[in-house]
């Protein structure tokens, strides 16, 4: 039996050693954001807007269409609060949204369109909770209008 070099490591270790040496173990945290964007934000969202880079604590995202960018931005304080929570950490400083196209979007309608009916009741359960954390009634109803029409929206395909 070959005896082992005690200079051999753990691909893992040389990589940990690696990424610590060249510090960017923080920016690889950074893209935690990815993951949970679609579970974070709820499927009516994440239709209309993706994460598309993160640099300096600014998480850049693509949205839809100008009605998209501008309700969002009365959410992403919200947003960028969730998405620390669940990261544990402070990621997100600010969120700067880009009108642009959404290329995830077939893959979360797709996962939608198969989506049990608990699913469905926790994202309306997540829109209501949504609704009443906003003070401003009109606010309030603009966003209710714009929940309720992409929900009696039909798939494109």
């Amino acid at each position: 039996m070959a005896k082992k070099s005690p200079q051999l490591e753990r691909v893992g270790e040389v990589l940990d050693k690696s990424l610590k040496r060249l510090d960017l173990a923080p920016r690889l945290d950074d893209y935690g954001v990815w993951p949970i964007w679609n579970e974070i934000v709820g499927g009516t969202i994440a239709r209309n807007a993706q994460p598309e880079k993160i640099r300096n604590g600014t998480l850049f995202v693509k949205v839809s269409s100008p009605v998209w960018m501008q309700q969002l931005q009365f959410m992403k304080e919200m947003i960028a609060d969730k998405l620390n929570h669940r990261l544990e950490r402070e990621v997100v400083k600010n969120i700067f949204f880009m009108v642009g196209r959404i290329e995830a979007a077939e893959q979360v309608s797709e996962s939608e369109s198969s989506a049990s009916p608990a699913d469905v009741i926790s994202e309306r359960r997540a829109n209501e909770d949504f609704l009443e954390s906003i003070d401003d009634p009109e606010i309030r109803d603009a966003f209710k209008k714009l929940l309720r029409s992409f929900a009696h929206r039909k798939p494109k395909g």
